[in-house]
């Protein structure tokens, strides 16, 4: 009975590492993107990474048939919402990279981009996910796209003596 579980343990293990082998990189490319961070210096991606991945492999026996790649995702993304949710306007607040693309999208902007384009993942799906309505998760996801697409400019120029008066 032990040599079984033995064995049991040893291929759930061999099997974990295979898919880490093959997901983390896109993992924590996905991560990297949520938090805006810049892809060299990126601890909250890879703090989100490590606890997608550890909640995964608690649950490894209990996925039986379901993609592992969906369940770390999906844990990847409802914990950057809770935590950009928890973190919003609050003292410890952490600002994201300046040169990443994604930096003038707020969190929620930033997760369903994400989630929706880089990922794939359908609306209806995102929706479910995130616990929003459809309309709203279709109305964040195409905003975020046009502020990427044309980005806000800052305030206009003052002309150099358009306000003096002419007698």
């Amino acid at each position: 009975m032990r040599e079984r579980h033995a064995f049991q343990d040893v291929r759930r293990v061999r099997e974990f590492e295979a898919f880490v082998a093959g997901a983390a990189g896109r993992l924590l490319h996905t991560a990297t993107l949520l938090t805006a961070e810049a892809p060299a210096d990126n601890p909250r991606a890879r703090r989100l990474l490590t606890l997608a991945l550890a909640h995964t492999y608690a649950g490894w026996d209990r996925l039986r048939g379901e993609d592992p790649y969906d369940h770390a995702r999906q844990y990847l993304a409802t914990r950057f919402a809770r935590e950009a949710w928890h973190h919003h306007g609050g003292p410890g607040r952490t600002r994201p990279h300046p040169d990443s693309p994604l930096a003038v999208l707020g969190p929620q902007e930033r997760l369903i981009l994400v989630v929706r384009l880089y990922e794939g993942v359908a609306e209806e799906q995102t929706a479910a996910l995130l616990g929003l309505p459809l309309e709203r998760v279709r109305t964040i996801c195409d905003r975020a796209t046009a502020t990427l697409l044309h980005p806000p400019r800052g305030p206009a120029p003052t002309a150099v003596g358009a306000g003096a008066a002419v007698s």
